[in-house]
Parts: C-alpha cells; structure tokens; sequence
C-alpha cells in the first residue's frame, strides 16, 4: 500500500507528527524499530511526563539554549498553550509546578502515552513496530521511497524523520536519522551531551566524602580559565561518586563541554553559592550574630542548621576549623573564611558522561537548512525532520518535549497539506 506521509521514530515528536498529518487528512504509516511507541516519553520526568511547560513563549525560548530562536516559527503554528489544550481536550488533567512545568494530574507517563496511542489509532494511522529503515530513496528533488530493513520499498510523497538523537539509546534514540539527513545533502552540525551529570576528579569527589549529599536552591557557576562566568544556572544539586549532578549541574554541562573544547583545557573550575539571596558580607554578619547571641556555645554546635551538617562537616575539616572552639573565642577571619567557602565552595571539573548517559542531544540536523514554518528540508522536497534529530535541545523541565511535540505538529501538518496543494 502506498502512504502519502511515512514518520520514522514513534517518540513525542514522530507520535504528535502522525496525529497532526492524520488529522488534516493524510493517509499516514508511522514505524518504529523498536516494540513498543512512546518508550522515552513513558520514562520522562522521572515516569511523571513534564509535558510542556507554562511560560510566555520569550522566556520558554530563553530555556532553549541550542538555537531556541529558530522555534518562534513551529511555536506559531503550535505552542505550549496548544499543547496544554491538546492533552486537556484528549481527557488529561494537567497541573502545573514549580517553575511552569506541566504535568498530568495522576502523575503517570503511561496514561500520556496510551492516550497518544489511542488518539493515533482513531485516527486510522497505520502503525508497524519491530521496522527499521535502511534508509530513504530520493530523486534529484524530492523523496521517492523509504527502503526498510527487510528489503521492502515503499513508495511516499513526504517522509518525516523523527528518530530522535543519540541520548538514552535503550528508548530507540541512536543516531539513525543522521545519515539519511546527510544523503539528501545536509550538514549534522557536531554531537554533544547535554543535560548529563558532570565529572570531576577532586579529592573529594574521588573518596566519595560527600556522595549523596543534596543541596537545595543554590547557584552553580562555570568558569572560563581566565575566571570569567561563562554561565550560572539556580536550583537543587547533588555531589555523585564521580562529579555533580541534579537539575543545576545537568543545566550547566553543555557549558561545561564546549569551555573544555574551546579553551582546550582539561579542567575548568566551577562554584557553588549555597545562599544566592545574601552576600559574603551578610553571610559573615550572620555567623557573628549567632556567635554573639550563644558566646559560650562551641562553633559546631552554634552552626547547627546553618547549612547542611556534611557540608559543614566537610568545610570544617578542609579549612582545619577547631570545632569545639568556644564561639565567643573564634576570630573574625575564622568566620569570614566560613562566609567565603559558603558562597564560593570551588570544584574542578573535567567534562561529562557519555552522550548515551545524557538526558538530550546537543547537535543534529542543521536548522539553517530547515523551513521554520513548515520543518520542511530545504534541499528536498518532501523530507521533514522534527524532534532532537534537529540541532536544537533546551534544559530539562519540559522544554525539550514541548520542541518535539510542536516542530512534530508542526512537520505533520505541512506534510499533510502539501499534498492537498499538488
């Protein structure tokens, strides 16, 4: 049978891709080399799925750091806002937290994805799992046919590629649509993590002394070798058995690996500040105070509570404290070396786990390449690319799924009435 739209990939951006074509009548074959569809956004936001996330479209491009102006466009065709009406007019209840993310009231990615399902299925979109594609046929203008594994073609007037990037390759995402980009003549801009837990090689680090230990709302800075701020990211973090990670440190890592690469280094030195809201001076008055109103307290005990207890520990010892001093006998310059560690605790760190390891794919399809209002390839006629395949990614908290769900409603809807223009 032939398919006026063949979608390869069955994530967010191929699932929303099939259901937009469909629904502008399309007759639609969507495959997926894997069993089952949805499988990495049945895992996101820790099983929960952050479907979107509820700021105005200027900030949401702000939380898109890899080319996040580009999506103005397919965000004119299909929002966050659209999203959120989309789900909610499919019977899910969304509510949002902290920071704008949205997320299905039952708190179940399952119920995300079998809705997808069921929306694809009504639809009529024929579904093949267990199919890979070898690859994609073009004529000198436009696509002809996608060859699958097996040896059979078939014939198509539009193919999207939504196979996803190189990140979490057990959901399916490995790389597959980059050669079929670079056949039809496109540039795959270079590859990178992001979103991925940093390393580090510090002592610290290495003897495991504060492995597990959270610390909530606290700035992370990344530093140039000359001690420039490169970029400062708020938030929660926790110390690993082999560097730093939590929503701070996976916002910070694509800093990370492109300071190592340009600066050609092999270590950069980041900062906690574990209290954004004051400065060194207020911290050191604090400590003073609470030394005034307890004087003959000793200092481990008069800072019980001040930070977390291991920190504290830690810093205590790094700075060869005496922590049963009396606190009416502890100098000036003791307190104000607790107050600068506080805002200024330094690791340096050495890159990042693999791109496999990382939540998102930095790099992919060159968007200087793509039509924005349409994900159309500008080099043939018929092929559109939607999701992490493209060179764009945003930080975790719903960023990277609201791209994928609107270049996919996006390419969906062009491909489907481009049809009906011929």
């Amino acid at each position: 049978m032939n398919y006026d739209v063949i979608i390869i990939g069955g994530g967010p951006a191929g699932l929303m891709a099939s259901i937009a074509s469909a629904e502008h009548g399309a007759r639609v074959l969507l495959v997926d080399k894997g069993d089952k569809l949805g499988r990495k956004l049945a895992i996101s936001g820790g099983g929960r799925c952050n479907v979107t996330n509820r700021m105005d479209i200027d900030e949401l491009i702000a939380h898109i750091p890899g080319n996040g102006r580009f999506m103005h466009s397919p965000f004119s065709v299909f929002n966050n806002e659209n999203i959120i009406q989309f789900f909610e007019g499919l019977g899910i209840k969304l509510k949002e937290e902290d920071r704008g993310r949205m997320f299905p009231v039952n708190d179940k990615a399952t119920t995300v994805v079998s809705t997808l399902l069921n929306r694809v299925r009504k639809l009529g979109v024929h579904i093949r799992t267990n199919t890979a594609v070898k690859t994609i046929k073009y004529t000198e203008e436009a696509v002809s046919e996608v060859i699958l594994q097996n040896g059979e073609f078939i014939k198509t007037f539009a193919v999207i590629v939504a196979t996803g990037g190189k990140s979490v390759p057990h959901t399916g995402s490995t790389g597959d649509g980059y050669p079929w980009a670079e056949k039809a003549g496109h540039t795959i801009t270079e590859l990178y993590p992001t979103e991925v837990p940093i390393t580090s090689n510090e002592r610290f680090i290495k003897n495991k002394s504060l492995q597990g230990l959270s610390l909530r709302d606290i700035e992370l800075t990344v530093f140039n070798p000359k001690g420039k701020k490169i970029k400062t990211h708020d938030g929660d973090m926790i110390f690993t058995h082999f560097g730093l990670s939590g929503p701070a440190a996976l916002r910070c890592s694509q800093y990370v690996v492109k300071a190592l690469k340009k600066f050609k280094t092999n270590t950069l030195k980041m900062e906690v500040d574990l209290f954004p809201q004051y400065s060194e001076e207020d911290i050191f008055q604090q400590l003073l105070a609470r030394a005034k109103a307890e004087p003959k307290k000793s200092l481990k005990n008069n800072l019980k509570g001040f930070a977390p207890e291991r920190f504290l520990l830690f810093v205590y010892e790094k700075l060869a404290i005496d922590t049963q001093a009396i606190s009416q006998t502890v100098s000036h310059e003791v307190w104000r070396s607790l107050a600068q560690i506080c805002k200024h605790f330094e690791i340096n760190v050495n890159g990042t786990l693999s791109i496999e390891k990382a939540f998102v794919t930095g790099g992919g399809v060159s968007i200087k390449e793509i039509e924005p209002k349409t994900m159309q390839s500008k080099k043939k006629k018929g092929l559109y690319f939607c999701g992490e395949v493209l060179d764009i990614h945003g930080y975790t908290g719903g960023y990277n799924i609201t791209c994928a769900f609107s270049t996919g409603y996006t390419a969906g809807k062009a491909a489907a009435e481009q049809l009906v223009h011929n």
